[in-house]
């Protein structure tokens, strides 16, 4: 499990890649993960893939990080999230949460 210093008291912070399948782009998926995840004080990005995904690394307290992948995997309102999976990565990423362009 990759886990990485919090640059502002010593928790302990991790990062994960999130990709999720279905009917995730052209329904505000990423625009939805960038408001739940900046709820949650995460930092990273989100972005749009050319196979129809969608792909997020989000850093920050484990609660957090695991928080935004259970409503990633129930997904935003107008979404039909049919897939997810998670891996762990490395947790260098600029502060804040931001959309990427696709990949």
């Amino acid at each position: 499990m990759s886990a990485v210093a919090d640059q502002d008291g010593g928790r302990d912070r991790i990062a994960r890649r999130i990709h999720v399948q279905g009917k995730v782009q052209g329904v505000f998926f990423r625009a939805w993960t960038v408001e739940q995840a900046t709820g949650l004080g995460l930092d990273g990005w989100v972005r749009n893939r050319h196979d129809g995904s969608v792909e997020a690394v989000a850093v920050g307290p484990a609660d957090k990080v695991e928080e935004l992948i259970a409503r990633c995997r129930r997904g935003s309102p107008a979404s039909t999230v049919e897939a997810v999976t998670v891996e762990d990565m490395p947790g260098i990423v600029d502060p804040g949460f931001s959309q990427k362009p696709t990949l």
